[in-house]
């Protein structure tokens, strides 16, 4: 079973781009806190997230710069190449759910 579920604080506005297609498509990045020992300074992972169709644009109109949310989705790792020609791969959380969480 491939379910991720997230908690954390967006740390910039959404990109929200169309496919050629038509499809919206938004990116955004989540600052997830990490569990660190007591009295060690705090910690955080910072999760690429993409939502897709009306999640993408509810995402771009409501999601702003630090709003706390809660992702659930699935782990995608995908190939591609960059305008040098290199390899690259990266891992990113689609999401399927975003709520919206009290505490900005």
């Amino acid at each position: 079973m491939n379910k991720s579920i997230l908690v954390g604080r967006l740390t910039q506005e959404p990109e929200v781009r169309y496919t050629q297609s038509g499809k919206a498509v938004a990116s955004f990045t989540i600052a997830v806190p990490r569990i660190v020992p007591k009295g060690q300074h705090p910690e955080a992972d910072f999760i690429p997230i993409v939502a897709w169709e009306k999640l993408a644009e509810i995402c771009g109109n409501n999601l702003t710069k630090g709003r706390r949310v809660l992702v659930e989705g699935r782990l995608q790792i995908r190939s591609y190449e960059d305008e040098k020609g290199q390899k690259r791969r990266v891992a990113e959380i689609v999401a399927q759910n975003v709520e919206f969480l009290g505490g900005e």
